[in-house]
């Protein structure tokens, strides 16, 4: 029995000990090009070539050149696309779970609490106007009127009535970053349609609609995945409902977002400002209207959850599992489309193209979300 073909369609960083497991297990591993990366190639001809001969798919992010029906079609015995992230808007899910192949993705601490305290502290600059008074330091300055935080605390007392977050999506990033601000005293309200009400109640956090958060928040967050229904979630009329004095921060999918109706929003001051990470096409282009906002806009180039401590090893050792897994013929425990999975049983359960006579990794993956 040949070895099964294991294509690394996008080679996250200290790739070494994942790819040598894989390898111990008698996978051979074809590896991507990094330039795949860069916006406006197309790359789908040599990815579906490469695909063709690939019992499974592993990665990172790849957005420019993302994982396609075309690709998925090239190989009949294809059984899963494991990501190492916790989005899956690179592949197309559909189509996968369509032809019978498992999507698994990592929701791993390391980078859903990353992606938590980046926003926290991208919020906290921006209110704060950090940026501001170091730049006017250095440049010779001092004091500036210019430069006045927001206070963040909540007093009645004196007429203050504080902060009001609102968070689109109380998933696991939604109510860490509730947790995080507990202790600032801010007024927390959510919308997410898919969470039972006991959640909201554990993280101290109010249940509202859609317009009410948008017409109440100094800081509306976006935290949701990105698919057919949230993908341009945010748009010119969700903008108009917002507070003039509001500024919105998207840590979550750039396509959750009408990029042009962002950056007109911010144009005419619909919105004080905003804090970005994630955008419509990665990395964004010279002329991109954000470079030139200033200090209205605070930007990240997708890399929010990056910690020195953890990166993406963590997500990468759980899809390289589940890549063994389903070349065992098993069901990984980190299935993003468990509609499939009945199915792909049928198809490949209990077979496996392993040339290597010892039982798969059982990988513990990170438990459920955080309450």
């Amino acid at each position: 029995m040949a070895n099964p073909n294991v294509f690394i369609f996008a080679v996250p960083e200290n790739p070494d000990e994942c790819n040598e497991k894989m390898e111990r297990y008698g996978c051979e591993l074809k590896l991507g090009d990094r330039d795949w990366h860069i916006p406006g190639g197309d790359h789908e001809d040599t990815m579906a070539e490469i695909a063709s001969t690939a019992s499974a798919m592993v990665g990172t992010s790849i957005r420019s050149s993302p994982i396609t029906r075309r690709i998925l079609e090239a190989n009949p015995e294809l059984r899963i696309v494991a990501k190492c992230t916790v989005g899956t808007d690179d592949i197309d899910v559909d189509a996968a779970t369509e032809l019978g192949i498992l999507v698994c993705h990592a929701p791993t601490e390391s980078n859903c609490w990353g992606v938590a305290e980046g926003t926290v502290s991208m919020i906290l600059t921006k209110l704060k106007q950090q940026r501001e008074r170091d730049r006017a330091i250095k440049e010779g300055g001092w004091k500036s009127q210019d430069h006045y935080g927001i206070y963040l605390g909540r007093r009645s007392s004196d007429g203050y009535e504080g902060i009001t977050l609102g968070l689109i999506g109380l998933g696991r990033i939604g109510a860490r970053v509730a947790q995080l601000f507990a202790p600032w005293n801010f007024r927390i309200i959510a919308c997410d349609p898919y969470i039972d009400d006991d959640r909201f109640v554990r993280n101290g956090v109010e249940k509202v609609d859609m317009d009410t958060l948008l017409a109440q928040s100094d800081i509306v967050s976006l935290h949701c995945v990105n698919n057919a229904e949230t993908r341009k979630l945010m748009n010119a009329e969700k903008f108009a409902k917002m507070k003039p004095s509001a500024i919105f921060v998207n840590t979550s999918r750039g396509k959750n977002v009408d990029e042009e109706a962002l950056i007109e929003a911010l144009r005419n001051d619909v919105i004080a400002g905003a804090c970005v990470d994630a955008f419509w096409d990665e990395p964004i282009a010279a002329e991109s209207p954000f470079r030139s906002m200033g200090d209205k806009v605070l930007l990240s180039g997708h890399m929010i959850s990056y910690n020195r401590q953890s990166n993406l090893g963590p997500g990468f050792a759980w899809a390289s599992d589940a890549v063994i897994q389903a070349l065992a013929g098993e069901v990984p425990n980190n299935v993003f489309n468990p509609e499939v999975i009945e199915k792909w049983k049928e198809r490949f359960g209990g077979t496996s193209v392993l040339t290597v006579n010892e039982p798969p990794p059982d990988h513990p993956g990170y438990g459920p979300p955080n309450p």
